[in-house]
């Protein structure tokens, strides 16, 4: 394992630049913040809420310059998509996990109040038959008024959280976000006033749904190869679309990542002994550093990922589908590199409500799926 991590560290490549821009951007207080410290923020701040099918995330942040001062966090996996695969339903005991959750979030919202809240739910709402009901539970219970956003719009929030990181280089862009109920693709145009969406799609494969379908013949070889192959046949509209292979042969082309998928391979082949975001977020993954932490963890085994610092055994499951789905679209677009972003949703989400607040105009969202007029 240390030969490994000694060669995945000579091939990963740390964007300065990129590196300066995010801790611009999302600085990030004390854990555990003193009394006063409460105080000054209290009715400035910003909270985002993002109910995923597998985790349930929140952040809380105060403006700060151009960004935001993280106050608080809170992550947890709820696997609110568990069977929704096979019965296209959330179940009693997810939709359970999901409230606690919830009310959790809730509770941490009364110690520290906010200026302004938006907490959202993606693939798993959309598509259960009772993800209404859910929702309408949901504020019963917790308070928390939870709205459905599309695929268009996950789009767009995850674009403006991993801007910075695509500034300064290159002439496009695509961004990729591997979630538990499907796989949101953004093509970009880069210019000199900011990245600019030229189509996006979102594919109804994620980690959960994968797992769901694969099960344990997802750890065999000729399972993950089937299921990379199954994802790569799904991209191949989007690539049809856009002839993205054909600019990548060009140059100038960048891919960036965002999801536990991407961040755990860039924890191993960076070697690190515990997962550290001020390390991963922001990172530049050659192919082969990437392509060898794939393999590496697909070696690894159920023991193996459940005992790997950046895994661990809440994760097992979902692990190597989020690799199957990477293997596929650096299978269909082979950068030379992978920039990975430890952001998403969440982060987007603050940025709007910040811009907002100061009466900045909001960028439009794309009317179209695939492509998008004066691409």
């Amino acid at each position: 394992m240390a030969g490994h991590s000694m060669l995945a560290r000579g091939s990963v490549a740390v964007d300065n630049a990129a590196m300066m821009q995010r801790q611009d951007l999302f600085s990030v207080e004390a854990a555990a913040p003193r009394a006063d410290q409460t105080r000054r923020f209290t009715g400035s701040a910003f909270a985002a809420l993002d109910l995923g099918t597998n985790n349930c995330r929140m952040l809380v942040g105060a403006p700060s310059g151009d960004g935001f001062r993280v106050l608080d966090s809170f992550s947890r996996i709820v696997r609110l998509g568990e069977g929704l695969h096979h019965t296209g339903r959330l179940s009693a005991v997810a939709m359970d996990r999901a409230v606690a959750a919830l009310q959790a979030c809730a509770t941490r919202l009364e110690r520290r109040p906010v200026r302004r809240l938006r907490a959202i739910a993606t693939e798993a709402c959309r598509r259960a038959v009772n993800g209404g009901e859910f929702l309408a539970r949901v504020k019963a219970e917790t308070g928390l008024d939870v709205g459905v956003i599309s695929s268009r719009e996950e789009a767009e929030l995850a674009l403006e959280s991993c801007a910075p990181l695509l500034s300064g280089r290159g002439r496009r862009a695509l961004l990729f976000d591997i979630g538990g109920g499907s796989t949101e693709l953004a093509w970009v145009r880069l210019t000199p006033a900011g990245p600019t969406l030229i189509g996006y799609d979102s594919l109804p494969v994620g980690v959960v749904t994968l797992a769901e379908r694969w099960g344990e013949a997802g750890f065999s070889r000729d399972g993950f190869a089937a299921m990379v192959d199954d994802v790569a046949t799904r991209l191949a509209q989007f690539e049809s679309i856009h002839c993205i292979g054909h600019e990548i042969r060009n140059g100038g082309v960048r891919l960036l990542g965002t999801s536990g998928t991407v961040t755990t391979l860039a924890g191993v082949a960076l070697g690190l002994a515990r997962y550290r975001r001020p390390l991963v977020d922001g990172v530049a993954l050659t192919a082969r550093a990437a392509a060898d932490a794939v393999a590496s963890l697909h070696a690894m085994g159920r023991e193996g990922l459940a005992a790997h610092p950046c895994v661990g055994p809440e994760r097992v499951d979902f692990v190597l589908p989020g690799c199957a789905v990477f293997a596929a679209i650096t299978k269909i677009w082979p950068a030379p590199e992978v920039i990975v972003a430890d952001r998403g949703l969440r982060e987007g989400m603050l940025l709007r409500m910040i811009r907002a607040d100061r009466g900045r105009p909001l960028r439009p969202l794309p009317r179209h799926r695939g492509v998008l007029p004066g691409a």
